[in-house]
């Protein structure tokens, strides 16, 4: 998997996308949303890897993006249901994206519950994070920051920067 501030940033980054005025409820909601589908962990040891329900299975799919951001959206908006919905979709499914670019693992379901099988990208570039504090501030976990600021971090910047400098621009 990529790590929680990896996965946060894109939510971050998706939300200022969406609007340069977005509520901090939603920008809540957007990086929790990306961070959310790894509370899957919880199942090691318990569930096996390849079952629907073990990591990387139903809490990285289509389905459970669609399903999570129509609840959200449903239960802290009543006038912008869809802005709040397509922003925790993209921020949601993002986490499975990201952790279909990583060197570990065993791929992810995005086609769950239609399909079982998991899937990686052909470019796996981003470095598996560790699971665990300690392992993480390591030399490993010094490895994944380095590969999550190369492949997440720079091209969250570049279109931040963007969004400010074009939002600069149509004000004047």
């Amino acid at each position: 998997m990529a790590s929680l501030f990896g996965h946060g940033l894109v939510g971050f980054t998706l939300t200022k996308i969406a609007s340069a005025k977005t509520s901090k409820l939603l920008l809540f909601l957007a990086i929790g949303s990306a961070i959310f589908p790894d509370l899957d962990v919880v199942t090691f040891g318990k569930i096996p890897y390849s079952h629907p329900f073990g990591h990387r299975g139903f809490t990285h799919s289509i389905v459970f993006a669609v399903i999570w951001a129509a609840i959200l959206a449903f239960i802290f908006t009543k006038t912008k249901r869809k802005l709040f919905f397509i922003v925790l979709f993209l921020s949601t499914i993002s986490h499975g994206i990201l952790d279909a670019l990583t060197t570990g693992g065993k791929g992810v379901g995005f086609l769950i519950p239609f399909n079982n099988d998991r899937f990686f990208f052909p470019w796996k570039v981003i470095k598996v994070s560790p699971i665990g504090i300690s392992k993480f501030f390591s030399s490993w976990g010094m490895e994944v920051i380095l590969s999550e600021l190369k492949y997440i971090g720079i091209p969250c910047l570049i279109v931040l920067l963007f969004l400010h400098f074009k939002r600069k621009t149509n004000e004047h």
